[in-house]
């Protein structure tokens, strides 16, 4: 549980969703998460593992996180009657959330960002990646190839 719990904090940055999603019940993702967080063990393991993932793994990670998260923590935050307390309101999952603010009549409105964009700019790297690849092979053939020539002459 302790290297899913490293992997899922490597990507997520969010140490109760890391918890939960390794197996931790909700009530006590939070404090398991920050168990696994201070041993040394864990520590080295992200470390580790943040540096096997480049930028453009990150930048997946969060589209990913845009285009397929969970939006159930700000629908709370909307239909709540009134505003939580900060401690509730530091425990919820606003990652999609791309602006809050306060309607005259004390109302809330909550903008999140847009999941077909997300969608999009995944599809373009997913292409921009698969381009890139074709682009090395056909660079890795073309260098062969001319090696080969040049065993053949005399």
């Amino acid at each position: 549980m302790r290297d899913a719990f490293c992997c899922n904090y490597v990507m997520l940055g969010n140490v109760a969703e890391a918890a939960a999603k390794a197996g931790v019940p909700n009530e006590s993702a939070l404090s398991e998460g920050m168990k696994y967080l201070r041993s040394d063990c864990c520590r080295k393991k992200i470390a580790e593992m943040r540096q096997l993932i480049s930028d453009s793994a990150n930048i997946v990670a969060g589209l990913n996180r845009l285009a397929f998260g969970n939006c159930s923590d700000a629908v709370y935050l909307v239909f709540a009657d009134e505003l939580p307390p900060a401690e509730v309101i530091s425990k919820l999952d606003l990652f999609n959330v791309s602006e809050i603010k306060r309607v005259k009549g004390g109302g809330v409105e909550v903008k999140l960002f847009d999941r077909l964009k997300a969608l999009e700019k995944l599809f373009e790297l997913s292409n921009a990646f698969s381009d890139r690849d074709k682009a090395s092979e056909l660079m890795s053939a073309l260098i062969s190839s001319g090696e080969d020539e040049d065993t053949d002459d005399p």
